[in-house]
């Protein structure tokens, strides 16, 4: 482990990752703050130096100086003003006859003229000004109803005075942001499927969790997230290429979270897979009269072993070794945002994505930027963690692999997990999931067997005006879980 100066958590640093959210999520951006980082934003191109040093959730307004556009922190007095305005004109009695069925919209309303507006904006003129110029210039404004009012001066707050929430990427932001612009990169689960993913997975601390994840590396993130430092999360991958794992590199980890992430194929865990079999059925009776009393002081065994200290030091001398041939952690934001069909080109679908590549694209890292990356996430399992993994069996197992066979996976990676430890499987559709429970049944592998299909609805909230959003997502995928047991032909087996 490293000896860098560890960052709160709760505040932006030099080489970190946000998530911006731009004019309410209109458009959403993952950016690695540095000095010379920019983000394009309508027409203007704007510096994110600004935002280093800044707590996560502040608020950004862009305003034009002397130099051209720069981002201006509102305070939260500023912040909530807009705010209170709303709730002050919501408060006050609507009168019965205002309704906007006289109001015709042939553009004559407005008398302030664009070029009017672009003379402010030399003059120096703020984005609240010209808002509010706009608004005493419409002669129809003052017959709106409060709420064509409200609507009229957000769009304008839109168009004039866009503003960037500061959001800290963890777990379900990054699941929302990818789901909201391009849900096929993590397989298209929605925020609730990814929740109740890992909650009947058993996710947490000191789990030793087994991860196939081809959606990007979210369900590999959000267990990291989970453990906090505890425990394992060991990403497995059929073949020779470990599947990639860009949307990890978002989330922040430190090096603690960083050095529990590891990769191993799946044939280097399955070796001798019979003779583990039998040695554990064996050593299970055997232990239950010599070594442990009970179940409970075994479990806690398997995980004090595997997070052991003495296991990280030996991972960490052969896990640099073979970090630079199986895992180009260095060119993993590189790859993740450089690539012609890079998610940062449909996280950005409103305009060009070109200022928003060079955002994370940055490649003068600061010393800061390079101490944090010390230790990469997605190195090797050393030889010593695969041996436990195959004598105690993992305390978890989660599928998300929508491309390959669910079946076969579940085959040959159950007998990987410890007696009574639960899974969890998540895919895009229901038959695959259908066939891999009855073959569990048939095969008597597993208890509590159910496919759950989770269901969310987003509601508006406003001073009368509650009601769920007109346009939500119907579907979410769908997960089987259910209870590893010891089958009567594992023992025959045996």
């Amino acid at each position: 482990m490293s000896e860098s100066k560890p960052q709160n958590p709760r505040i932006t640093w030099e080489g970190c990752s946000v998530l911006l959210d731009i004019n309410d999520g209109d458009r959403l951006v993952f950016a690695r703050l540095s000095p010379s980082s920019t983000i394009k934003i309508g027409n203007k191109k704007c510096c994110l130096s600004p935002l280093i040093g800044c707590p996560f959730g502040s608020l950004f307004q862009v305003e034009t100086g002397l130099k051209g556009p720069y981002l201006l922190r509102l305070s939260a007095t500023e912040a909530a003003e807009s705010d209170h305005l709303k709730e002050k004109d919501d408060s006050q009695p609507s009168e019965g006859t205002k309704d906007n069925r006289s109001l015709i919209d042939n553009n004559k309303a407005q008398s302030l003229s664009s070029e009017d507006i672009d003379a402010m904006r030399r003059e120096g003129a703020t984005g609240d000004q010209i808002i509010e110029a706009l608004i005493a210039n419409s002669s129809t404004f003052e017959k709106k109803t409060l709420f064509s009012q409200e609507k009229y001066r957000l769009r304008k707050q839109k168009k004039y005075a866009p503003r960037v929430l500061l959001r800290r990427p963890f777990a379900r932001s990054i699941c929302e942001a990818y789901f909201k612009k391009h849900p096929a990169r993590i397989g298209f689960m929605r925020v609730d499927a990814l929740s109740l993913l890992l909650s009947l997975a058993n996710v947490s601390a000191y789990s030793d969790a087994l991860v196939v994840d081809m959606v990007g590396g979210v369900v590999t993130g959000s267990v990291a997230e989970r453990l906090g430092g505890t425990g394992h999360v060991c990403n497995t991958y059929f073949g020779v290429t470990p599947y990639p794992m860009d949307i990890v590199r978002i989330f922040n980890f430190n090096d603690q979270i960083c050095g529990r992430i590891m990769q191993t194929p799946v044939a280097d865990l399955c070796s001798n897979q019979e003779n583990k079999n039998e040695l554990f059925i064996s050593h299970e009776n055997a232990s239950s009269l010599e070594i442990q009393p009970d179940a409970d002081e075994r479990s806690l065994l398997t995980t004090c072993i595997l997070s052991d200290d003495a296991i990280l030091e030996v991972q960490s001398v052969q896990e640099e070794i073979s970090s630079d041939s199986l895992v180009k952690s260095g060119s993993i934001s590189e790859t993740f945002l450089s690539s012609g069909n890079g998610t940062l080109d449909h996280m950005d679908v409103d305009t060009c994505s070109t200022e928003s590549l060079d955002v994370i694209n940055e490649e003068n890292a600061s010393p800061v930027l390079k101490t944090c990356k010390s230790v990469k996430p997605g190195r090797r399992a050393s030889p010593e963690a695969i041996k436990l993994w195959k004598e105690n069996g993992f305390t978890s197992l989660i599928i998300a692999a929508p491309d390959l066979d669910t079946w076969k996976i579940v085959e040959e990676l159950l007998p990987l997990l410890s007696y009574s430890a639960p899974f969890a499987i998540y895919h895009q559709y229901l038959q695959p999931l259908a066939t891999c429970l009855h073959n569990l049944q048939t095969a008597k592998m597993a208890v509590g067997l159910q496919i759950s299909e989770p269901w969310l609805r987003e509601y508006q909230v406003l001073p009368c005006r509650t009601h769920p959003f007109m346009q939500m997502s119907a579907f979410g995928g769908y997960i089987l879980s259910g209870v590893r047991i010891c089958s009567n032909k594992t023992s025959h087996q045996s």
